[in-house]
């Protein structure tokens, strides 16, 4: 017979709750410590795509019908993934497949209301306003994690999910390198209305598009459609089950995400000023503005709309690869460990695909059928291949890197001509079509 660990995880973010949800789920004692002080602070406003690693985590972990909240509380899936210039002209466009599948398939998901689902029926496990300072590791293999309030939780094993800048890590790994990516994103939110609406192609509309500008500037731009209207009321039309399973759903009451357009503008860090992570609200939208003089009038007028409240700089920072190391009663999973740029937008996934992990080998423990040390050692000897491989890919793709060719004066130019003319020849060639659809279901399915 095993016997059951207490686990402390620290930070309630999208692998964190991931994981305590399957341990609980399985009997485990776990108990959550976040720094915000509610279940909405924090910025939380944007959208993440879950693809079919990440869904198969969440199905795995959630109890049934949370998975079906989660699934019902998605914006509604891209249809297409669009490449287009910064004149709205298109360059490529590739149908996704329905979302008719609960798991395979791409997922819209709003961090903010992604929280909340991953809240939901877990207020005696999650600790707010507890901000980790350090831990200690006692000899009789129980570690004590302390808190900035001066309290403290003695547990089993210590779980590190406290994202990028991670407290844990820094003592734990102090070798462990975050370094800085050479790039900046520009990121607003613009409240979806008909007006709005209008200014975009159909395509575009319907999906994920990257645009592809000439002078160094890159962007990205999702329209979220959700189930409930502006006042937060379920929409006409809905299926019985998802009107009945939204009506009973309590954390629709903590969730203020609507309708909205999205649009993250990047490039490398010399393209900005200075002083940059300073700047708020309407600051950063007239350097928006300023970013995309000659980019379509629909575009700009999008930005212009912009709620200033939404707008944030953000220094793209990634994760220098770690050697294995002798594994302990601390552990960690998501951008605590593996932090990525965007490039490939799967660092949810990749957190996700962790806990799934990492929750499998407790239970392994639990059961008896191996040592705490031993499950935690096979999950960090599968999740540092794949969790910096998945780094490593990030930094390659959509001038993620500061050092990319995009950024350079004369090679830029070439290196742009080379992936639109990548893209539109992919898009028109129908065995190059459907290859780069099953190649992009692949990658963000990937879970072996």
């Amino acid at each position: 017979m095993g016997t059951t660990p207490r686990v402390l995880v620290v930070g309630a973010g999208t692998g964190g709750m991931c994981l305590a949800h399957g341990l609980r789920r399985a009997g485990i004692d776990v108990a959550v410590y976040e720094r915000h002080r509610t279940r909405t602070d924090g910025l939380l406003g944007y959208r993440i795509g879950i693809g079919p690693t990440g869904s198969k985590a969440l199905r795995e972990c959630l109890p049934p019908e949370l998975f079906d909240v989660f699934v019902a509380t998605c914006a509604r899936s891209p249809g297409y993934f669009t490449v287009i210039t910064e004149r709205l002209r298109e360059t490529a466009s590739f149908e996704l497949r329905p979302d008719t599948d609960p798991v395979e398939t791409e997922r819209s998901v709003a961090r903010m209301t992604l929280r909340q689902v991953l809240l939901t029926g877990m207020e005696d496990v999650v600790h707010f306003d507890r901000t980790f300072t350090r831990y200690e590791q006692h000899d009789d293999g129980t570690v004590t994690a302390h808190f900035a309030d001066g309290g403290s939780a003695v547990g089993d094993l210590l779980v590190a999910a406290d994202g990028t800048h991670s407290a844990v890590r820094r003592q734990y790994l102090p070798h462990a390198v975050i370094r800085d990516a050479g790039t900046v994103n520009l990121a607003v939110k613009i409240p979806l209305t008909e007006h709005t609406r209008s200014l975009l192609p159909e395509r575009v509309r319907r999906g994920i598009s990257l645009i592809f500008a000439t002078g160094g500037i890159m962007g990205v731009l999702h329209v979220m459609e959700f189930k409930w209207d502006r006042e937060g009321r379920l929409r006409p039309g809905l299926s019985e089950a998802d009107t009945a399973l939204l009506a009973r759903w309590p954390g629709l009451r903590h969730d203020t995400t609507r309708d909205y357009v999205n649009i993250v503008l990047w490039s490398t860090a010399r393209t900005f000023p200075a002083d940059v992570m300073r700047l708020r609200g309407r600051e950063l939208i007239s350097l928006a503005l300023e970013l995309t003089r000659g980019w379509h009038p629909h575009l700009r007028e999008l930005l212009a709309r912009a709620d200033p409240g939404s707008a944030m700089p953000i220094r793209v920072a990634t994760s220098d690869p770690v050697p294995p190391w002798k594994s302990s009663t601390v552990t960690l999973l998501g951008d605590a460990i593996h932090s990525m740029t965007p490039g490939r937008g799967v660092g949810a996934n990749t957190a996700l695909r962790d806990a799934a992990l990492l929750c499998r080998q407790l239970v392994r423990a639990a059961a008896g059928e191996k040592t705490l040390l031993q499950a935690v050692a096979d999950y960090e000897a599968a999740m540092l291949p794949y969790g910096f491989a998945r780094v490593a890919d990030s930094l390659s793709r959509n001038g993620t890197n500061g050092e990319d060719r995009l950024y350079r004066p004369f090679l830029g130019r070439l290196a742009l001509l080379g992936a639109r003319g990548y893209f539109r020849v992919t898009s028109r060639v129908p065995a190059l079509r459907r290859k780069f659809v099953d190649d992009f279901y692949t990658y963000r399915g990937e879970d072996d």
